[in-house]
C-alpha cells in the first residue's frame, strides 16, 4: 500500500485537490449568490426572477464538469488528452455565453418592464414596449444559441448537409410556421394600427368580452369578468369583428329592455322607466342644445317589439364610460321591477293556451 501511493503520489495529490478545487468553487459560487440575492433584497428592494440562480447552477456545473475533465486527463491517451482539452475549451465558451445570454435577456427584461410601468404611472399606453420586449428577449437568446452553435464541433457538416436540403427544408418549414408567422404578423399589425391596446374592455364577436391584458408574439390575452384567461391567437383575433369600449369617446348608450302585459298601462310604464333613469346618478345628459329646446326626451323609451306575451319597451340611458353603463343597467332593472310592483304594471312570464280537438277523457 506504502508503495502505491509512493508510486502514485503525485496523481493522489493532483486528484485530492482537484476535488477540493470543485468544492470550493461551488461553495464560494453558492454564497456569492446567496449574499448578492440578499442585499439585492434589503437595499434596492428587488425581487429576484430567478437569474441568480439560473447563473449559479451554470457556474455549479461547470466546476464539476470540468473537475471530472481534469482527473480524467491523468487516465487517457495524449490523443484523447488533447481532444478532452479543446472540449473543455468549448465548455467554458459555452457557458459564458449562456450566463452572458440569461444576464442580458434579464436585464433587457427589467428594463422593459421599468419602462411599461412607468408609461402606466403617466396614464400612456404601453402596448408597444411590451410586444417589442418580447421580441427583444426572443433575439437575445436566438444570439445566444448561435454563437454556442458557431463553434460546436463538426458543426459546419451539420451546415453544409442542412443547406444540402434547404429546398426541401424550406417548404416543410414554410408550411409548418404558417401559423406562427400568421400570429407574429397579425401581432405587429395590432400593436401597429391599435385597434385595441392593454388595459382596453373589449367585446369579440360570440360574445367573449373583457380587459386585454397581454400581447405576445403569438396571442392576445383577454381577462373576462369572471376572472377567467382568454388566450385568443392574434390571427384569429385581428380578422374577428369586435367592439371597443375604451375608444376615444367612452360614452355608451345603454339600452334597458323590459316586457310589459297587453293589459298594462304602456304610457304608465314609460313614465315609471323615464323617471327611474333621470334620477340615477350615473346618467349624464347626450342632448344638443337644439334638442333640449325642442323637448327631445332625455331618456326615451319606445316600444320595440310585440312579443307573444309581452309588449316589449326599451330604454336609451347614456353614461360617461362602459363601467357606469353596466351599474346603471344593474340598477334600473332592479328600481324599474320595484316601481312596476308598486303601481300595478305587470311583467308577465310567457304563457299558451292549449286546445285539444278531442276531450282527454269521456264521463261516463
Amino acid at each position: 500500500m506504502i508503495e502505491f501511493f509512493e508510486d502514485y503520489q503525485y496523481e493522489i495529490i493532483y486528484i485530492i485537490v482537484t476535488i477540493i478545487s470543485v468544492v470550493a468553487l461551488r461553495f464560494l459560487t453558492t454564497f456569492i449568490q446567496k449574499r448578492a440575492l440578499k442585499r439585492s433584497v434589503e437595499k434596492l428592494h428587488y425581487q429576484s426572477d430567478g437569474t441568480l440562480k439560473t447563473v449559479r447552477r451554470i457556474l455549479n456545473t461547470l466546476w464539476l464538469v470540468l473537475g471530472i475533465i481534469a482527473i480524467a486527463l491523468l487516465f487517457v491517451s495524449p490523443e484523447v488528452n488533447k481532444t478532452l482539452i479543446d472540449n473543455s475549451k468549448f465548455i467554458i465558451y459555452s457557458a459564458i455565453v449562456t450566463i452572458s445570454t440569461v444576464v442580458f435577456a434579464s436585464t433587457t427584461n427589467k428594463w422593459f418592464k421599468w419602462k411599461v410601468n412607468k408609461k402606466n404611472d403617466e396614464h400612456d399606453d404601453p402596448t408597444s414596449l411590451k410586444f417589442l420586449r418580447y421580441i427583444a428577449i426572443g433575439a437575445i437568446y436566438t444570439t445566444g444559441v448561435l454563437l454556442i452553435l458557431l463553434v460546436l464541433p463538426g458543426f459546419k457538416g451539420v451546415a453544409q448537409t442542412v443547406l444540402g436540403g434547404a429546398g426541401v427544408i424550406a417548404v416543410i418549414a414554410g408550411i409548418a410556421s404558417q401559423e406562427a408567422l400568421g400570429n407574429i404578423v397579425s401581432g405587429l399589425f395590432i400593436v401597429s394600427f391599435k385597434p385595441f391596446r392593454i388595459g382596453d374592455i373589449i367585446q369579440i364577436e360570440g360574445g367573449m368580452t373583457g380587459t386585454v391584458t397581454d400581447i405576445t408574439l403569438r396571442h392576445t390575452v383577454i381577462r373576462n369578468f369572471e376572472n377567467q384567461m382568454i388566450v385568443v391567437p392574434n390571427s384569429v383575433i385581428n380578422k374577428e369583428k369586435l367592439i371597443n369600449y375604451k375608444s376615444v369617446d367612452k360614452r355608451i348608450c345603454e339600452r334597458v329592455e323590459i316586457g310589459i302585459s297587453y293589459d298594462s298601462d304602456i304610457d304608465l310604464a314609460r313614465k315609471i322607466m323615464t323617471e327611474e333613469a333621470e334620477k340615477h346618478p350615473l346618467l349624464i345628459e347626450k342632448r344638443t342644445l337644439k334638442e333640449i329646446k325642442d323637448k327631445v326626451p332625455k331618456v326615451p323609451v319606445k316600444v320595440i317589439r310585440l312579443d307573444s306575451s309581452a309588449v316589449i319597451l326599451r330604454l336609451y340611458a347614456w353614461t360617461a364610460n362602459p363601467d357606469d353603463g353596466w351599474t346603471l343597467r344593474y340598477d334600473l332593472l332592479e328600481s324599474i321591477k320595484k316601481r312596476f310592483d308598486k303601481e300595478g304594471v305587470e311583467i308577465p312570464f310567457p304563457q299558451q293556451t292549449v286546445h285539444f280537438k278531442k276531450p282527454l277523457f269521456k264521463e261516463e
